[in-house]
């Protein structure tokens, strides 16, 4: 799809213990709708980066839709503290 970017995630930090991520763990999507990573993928953690991954892979700063200045940040959506798991920090790019 012409105009559309690439994002890479990356696991940033994680809170708690996570079953499926470490940290610096890297996934895409590509062609705005591709996942691409070797090994498995949380659904936790690909809710927290569906309302926005439409328009970082069309090229809208994250800056402007308040998720960071430079890159975007996410958290996953398991709260750590009550489930025993682990809570992660997703940083988006594109490239």
């Amino acid at each position: 799809m012409a105009g559309v970017k690439t994002l890479k995630i990356t696991v940033h930090d994680i809170k708690g213990v996570c079953p499926i991520y470490r940290i610096n763990d890297t996934f895409w999507i590509r062609d705005g709708y591709k996942l691409d990573r070797a090994g498995v993928l949380c659904m936790h953690s690909l809710s927290s980066i569906m309302p926005y991954y439409v328009a970082l892979s069309r090229g809208i700063p994250a800056q402007e839709i308040g998720l960071g200045s430079d890159f975007a940040f996410v958290q996953c959506l398991d709260p750590c503290e009550f489930t025993g798991g682990g809570s992660v920090v997703f940083k988006i790019e594109p490239v």
